[in-house]
Formats: structure tokens, sequence, C-alpha cells
């Protein structure tokens, strides 16, 4: 049985990419700095609460993290722990940059000491690359990054960081360059969940109307359930490396909102207002991907349209509001 750390486990990936590595039979413990008000409805949500082992450590303290690697002995590292809200990140720039920087610092250095041998995933992010000139997307592995927001400083630093202990100690670290992906546990500041959710509200005369920003803007947005599962390929592979993970086609976000509208049975026009509030200060106004290497490096195979993506998470919405409801109930 191999033993998979995963750091931000109570995060969307984090519950999904700890459900498919049980299905694998994998000993999981998940980091989270607080046991005591860390949020586990992702993993009650899932059913695995109870197959995962949580354990208290600071990321920021490198003996912690060296204590923990001896314990457990892990086979892989998945680091996906973050402030990775970009809206929150221009409100909080110091603490994204120190979080989402030491933190990988930590663990890359960590590693290092104990064991070169395990294999560690590092989550870095399409925000990298900033505004790219639409006449040269689809962004591949090769571009030039470019970041436009703390958010993204922070994760090209990371990213970046991993790319230099990879090189000068030889570890195993691959990178998985993930562009947009949702799910029914993304947290209420994400749009897509703020959208979706909404909707719902308003379909049940729980809510007027659905407040916006910037509709404009266009992205790539795949299935987090399926995007986990390129991360184990990444560390099941003969070498490491980094890896664009999308879907390889833009939607604007006004095209998602009236999607999910109209699937409900709602008129976006009459249940969608703007509030130039929500604009951001630098937003990117176009970004795609070009997932030609996962899919045939690692045969990653995502075929999900994006009514398809739209339907699935507006059915998990509706399972989770559900479940949440019979837990407020008991």
């Amino acid at each position: 049985m191999k033993t998979a750390l995963i750091t931000g486990i109570t995060g969307q990936d984090g519950a999904y990419l700890s459900r498919y590595l049980l299905e694998k039979d994998y000993k999981v413990i998940g980091i989270t700095r607080n046991l005591q008000s860390g949020n586990s409805n992702g993993l009650n949500f899932l059913g695995i609460e109870n197959d995962v082992q949580l354990v208290e450590a600071n990321v920021f303290d490198l003996s912690n993290i060296i204590r923990l690697l001896e314990k457990y002995k892990p086979d892989e590292f998945y680091n996906l722990a973050a402030q990775s809200s970009v809206g929150l990140s221009f409100e909080q720039p110091i603490g994204t940059l120190e979080y989402n920087i030491i933190s990988v610092a930590n663990i890359l250095e960590a590693i290092r000491i104990v064991d070169k041998k395990i294999k560690i995933y590092q989550s870095s992010s399409s925000e990298m690359y900033g505004n790219v000139a639409q006449n040269k997307l689809p962004i591949d592995e090769d571009f030039i990054i470019h970041p436009a927001s703390p958010y993204a400083i922070s994760k090209a630093a990371a990213h970046w960081t991993c790319v230099n202990y990879r090189e000068a100690y030889n570890l195993f670290i691959s990178s998985g360059i993930l562009f947009n992906h949702e799910s029914v546990l993304r947290r209420q500041n994400f749009v897509t969940k703020k959208i979706i959710s909404s909707a719902l509200k308003i379909k049940q005369n729980e809510l007027d109307f659905l407040k916006v920003g910037n509709t404009s803007i266009k992205r790539d947005w795949g299935y987090a359930p399926e995007y986990v599962k390129v991360m184990w390929k990444m560390l099941n592979v003969s070498k490491p490396n980094d890896y664009i993970i999308c879907t390889g086609e833009a939607h604007t976000l006004q095209e998602f909102i009236d999607k999910v509208f109209i699937k409900l049975g709602l008129d976006p026009q009459k249940f969608v207002k703007f509030d130039k509030a929500l604009y951001r200060p630098v937003e990117l106004e176009v970004i795609y991907g070009n997932p030609h290497k996962a899919k045939t490096e690692l045969e990653w195979d995502y075929s999900l349209s994006f009514d398809d993506l739209l339907d699935k998470l507006i059915d998990d919405e509706i399972k989770y509001r559900e479940w949440w409801m019979s837990r407020k109930s008991k």
C-alpha cells in the first residue's frame, strides 16, 4: 500500500484527489493547519471523512514538515494548499505571497533532507502566464510567464522553485499547470460556485438576483474530479515534468451565466445585475491552453463538453444542497 501526503486536503482538489487515491488503495494522510477549525465538508460530502487521516502541521515550520515525513514515510507528496483566490490576493498581497512561496520552499527542502525518493506534485496555475495576446493563444508549456496578480506572482515563484529543486537536486517534481477547473466543492468566493448556487436560490425564491462584475472575460473551464486524475498520472510516469491541464477552448463568463440560468428555466436578463465594484484591478480578458502534451505523454483522456460540464456542476450543486439541508435538520 502506497502512502500519499496531501496539503490542502479540505479544499476542492484535495477532497477529490483523496477519493481517487483511496480508490487506488492508497493510505491518505491529509495535512491541515488546524484540526479544530478545518472545514471537512468536502470530505464529508464525498463520504470519505473516515477513510483519510488528518494531521495538524504548520508548513511555515521546516522541522514540523521533516517530522511528518519521517513519521509517515510517504511515497508521494501532493502540495495543493495555497491562498488560491485571485481577487483576495489583491486585498491580501503579502499574506498570499508569503504563504504560497514559503510553504513550497519548506516542503521541498524537507523532502531534500529526509528522502529524495519521495515524488512531489506541485499545483501550479494558468494565472502565471498573465495577459497573453489573443493571436498567440493557446498557451503551452513553453510560454513566457508574465503574472498579472499577487496570486499569479506567488504561483510563478513557487513553480520556478520546483524547477530549481528538480534540476539542482534531481528530485522527482511534476507541476500541473491547471486552468480553471470547477466543482460543487468550490468556495462561495469563486464565481462559478456563486453563479450556480445563486441561480438555484433564485429558483427557490431564496434570493432576488445575482450580482456580477466583468462578464466579458473568457476562460478555459474544466471539471475538477477529472483534473485530479492527471495529478496522479504525473507522479506515475518514468520522468517528472510540467504539464498544461485544460480543455483547449474558452467561453465567456456571460455564456456561463446565460447557460446556467436557461438550464434552470430562469431569464438571465431579469435576474443578473452588474456591479463595477466586483471588477479586478487587472483582469485577464481571455486565456486558454493546449493540453496536447498531457494527453499524449500521460494518456489523459478528458472529453467533457462545456454543456456537459455545466450539467454536472448543476446536478452536483443540487445534490450538495440536499445533503447540506439533511445535515442541518439532524
